[in-house]
C-alpha cells in the first residue's frame, strides 16, 4: 500500500514541462518536480521517492531523504514556533509540525528534541510528537535474538545506564559498565541485543560481532607494539584497569585476547600479555 510519510518505488506515467507524474496507486497521480528528478528520468522509469504533503496539502514526491519517516523516531531541531505549534527541520522543504498537545514540554527555537513521526488520523497530515512513551509498546511481540545487531537511539540516562529505543519499536537498557564512550541524548548508534530477560526486558551492548572483536584486537595489538610487545594486563585484571588501559569492557577484552591467543599472536602470562608475532 502506498502511503504518505514513506519511501516507495513508483512508475513515471507522465512527463510535463514542470515535472513528472508518478503512479502512487491509492494516492493517485503524484507530482515529482523537475528540480527533484534525475536528468535521465523518462516515462516508464521506476524511481524511489518519499511522499508527503506540499504547502497546499497536496501529495508530492521528492528524491530527498528525510531525517525520519512515519513510524520512526528522530532527534530534530525546532526552526519556528507559531500559534499551532513548533516546526522541526526534518530535511525537506516543508518543515514538520509538532502540535502543542503533542509537546512533552514547550519547545524552543534552536533546541533539538526526540520525536516520533506519525499520520494524524483527523486530516492525514504528517506530524510529530515528543511524547515518545506512548508510541513504544514493550508488550508488543518481537523477534529479537541475542547478538543481533540493531539500530539504537539514545533516549535518556538512568541510575543503571542509558535507555535506548531499539529499531524504533522497543525499549532497551545499556548498562554503565558496558559503555566505554560518550553517549548523548538523541544519538543514533549501532548496537547489539545482549540478552532478553525472563520479564521480557532487553539488555543491550555496543560491543558484539566479528567486526567489533577485530577492532578491539587491533587496539590491543597497537598498544603492545607501542609498549615493547607487553601489557601488564590479563584476563584476571580488574575491569577498571582494562577500561583505563584499552577503553573496553573486561568481557570484550577477554574475547579479543582469547582470539589472539588461539591465533598464536600473543601469549597470556601470569603478569600480562605478550606479543609473539609482529607484522613483517
Amino acid at each position: 500500500m502506498v502511503t504518505l510519510g514513506k519511501t516507495h518505488q513508483l512508475e513515471v506515467i507522465k512527463s510535463l514541462d514542470f515535472g513528472f507524474y508518478l503512479d502512487a496507486k491509492e494516492l493517485g497521480e503524484v507530482l515529482l518536480p523537475n528540480k527533484q528528478a534525475p536528468s535521465d528520468l523518462t516515462v516508464g522509469s521506476l524511481i524511489y521517492v518519499f511522499l508527503y504533503l506540499d504547502s497546499e496539502d497536496r501529495p508530492i514526491a521528492t528524491t530527498k531523504k528525510p531525517k525520519a519517516q512515519v513510524g520512526e523516531f528522530a532527534y530534530l531541531t525546532v526552526v519556528a514556533r507559531t500559534h499551532v505549534g513548533a516546526f522541526l527541520d526534518w530535511g525537506l522543504e516543508k518543515d514538520v509540525l509538532v502540535p502543542f498537545a503533542e509537546q512533552h514540554r514547550p519547545m524552543d527555537v534552536g533546541k533539538s528534541y526526540l520525536v516520533y513521526l506519525y499520520l494524524d488520523k483527523n486530516d492525514g497530515r504528517i506530524v510529530a510528537s515528543s511524547k515518545i512513551d506512548k508510541f513504544i509498546d514493550d508488550e508488543a511481540p518481537h523477534d529479537f535474538t541475542p547478538q543481533q545487531q540493531v539500530d539504537l537511539i539514545i533516549a535518556n540516562s538512568t541510575d543503571l545506564g542509558f535507555k535506548a529505543i531499539i529499531n524504533h519499536s522497543h525499549w532497551g537498557v545499556l548498562y554503565k559498565n558496558d559503555v566505554f564512550q560518550k553517549l548523548s541524548f538523541g544519538q543514533s548508534k549501532k548496537g547489539f541485543i545482549k540478552r532478553i530477560r525472563p520479564d521480557g526486558k532487553i539488555d543491550l551492548s555496543l560491543q558484539g560481532g566479528k567486526e567489533t572483536r577485530d577492532k578491539y584486537s587491533k587496539i590491543i595489538l597497537n598498544y603492545l607494539k607501542k609498549n615493547h610487545n607487553f601489557a601488564p594486563v590479563h584476563d584476571k585484571s580488574s575491569p577498571e584497569i582494562i577500561s583505563d588501559t584499552f577503553g573496553m569492557s573486561k568481557g570484550a577484552f577477554k574475547k579479543a585476547i582469547g582470539g589472539l591467543y588461539k591465533q598464536r599472536i600473543i601469549n597470556i602470562e601470569k603478569d600480562g600479555i605478550r606479543l609473539l608475532e609482529t607484522d613483517s
